[in-house]
């Protein structure tokens, strides 16, 4: 479903932001420059032939257009808070099923720290730190494309402060 007024004020934003007048991109697109007027108020959209050209004067795509400059993501699964939580641990099991002077825990932790400039041990005895990891693999596979349940977040986060900032995310990519 198409969002006129939406569409209208992205076009008009990126309009002003190359400093085009309505007349300039009225004259570029061989329309007046009341019908970019009417396009920028929601009034009326602009013919599907020109989608094009606008799109070229206005350095972006047809499709950003059409959804308001909103992001769309083409989901690649779904994820469960619950299994990433189970993969966190899984780590933490490796330290006590390997030991945790073995060199493939030593590397697993040593790559995770260095990446995310953080101790990972610490999460496994500190929960709230714990749920900073859960929190941060989650939006790491929403900005991935995966679909996560904002119930499931809510469920299953102690804490409120991560369990927000994941939903937050979620909203940004219009998982709701």
């Amino acid at each position: 479903m198409t969002d006129n007024k939406l569409i209208g004020k992205y076009i008009a934003l990126l309009r002003t932001s190359k400093g085009i007048t309505q007349s300039e991109l009225g004259e570029r697109l061989g329309v007046s420059f009341q019908a970019v007027s009417k396009w920028e108020r929601g009034e009326t959209l602009p013919d599907t032939g020109i989608l094009p050209e606008l799109s070229d004067i206005l350095e972006t795509s047809v499709d950003s257009i059409l959804r308001g400059g909103k992001t769309c993501i083409a989901f690649k699964g779904e994820i469960k808070v619950k299994d990433i939580i189970e993969g966190i641990n899984s780590l933490k099991n490796m330290g006590e099923l390997l030991g945790k002077d073995n060199q493939i825990y030593l590397s697993a932790v040593e790559g995770i720290n260095k990446n995310l400039n953080t101790n990972v041990e610490e999460a496994f005895s500190d929960d709230y730190i714990f749920e900073a990891f859960a929190a941060e693999a989650i939006i790491g596979n929403i900005l991935a494309g995966k679909y996560v349940d904002i119930t499931d977040v809510k469920r299953n986060f102690k804490s409120e402060h991560f369990s927000d900032i994941v939903c937050n995310y979620a909203r940004k990519y219009n998982m709701i």
